[in-house]
């Protein structure tokens, strides 16, 4: 199983990215996936989660913000951020849990700065 992230990139203040991330290889079903963040000299962080039923659970820091939704027949999880703050500059990882393993993706960097 290996995830591709894609989407990042550099965004003014107030701007907005939308991260995608693929899960290929093979597995009979992807359960919950999510999104990373981890920022220099900090912890990774969980910034959104989506359960297989489709429960979200967002961070404090982007609820209102963000947008997390995946397209399950393309094994695909979306991250929409909006109004993007200086302090939302990380490098972002997809996660995804298929069956009862855990597996990560190879991270994408999001530099918001103007």
């Amino acid at each position: 199983v290996q995830l591709q992230a894609s989407g990042g990139g550099l965004v003014q203040p107030g701007g907005s990215l939308r991260l995608s991330c693929v899960v290929s290889g093979r597995f009979f079903s992807i359960n919950a996936m999510g999104w990373y963040r981890q920022a220099p000299g900090k912890q990774r962080e969980l910034v959104v989660g989506i359960s297989g039923g489709g429960t979200r659970i967002y961070a404090d820091s982007v609820k209102g913000r963000s947008t997390i939704s995946r397209h399950n027949a393309e094994n695909t999880v979306y991250l929409q951020m909006n109004t993007l703050k200086p302090e939302d500059t990380a490098v972002y990882y997809c996660n995804a849990m298929v069956g009862w393993s855990n597996y990560w993706g190879q991270g994408t960097q999001v530099t918001v700065s103007s």
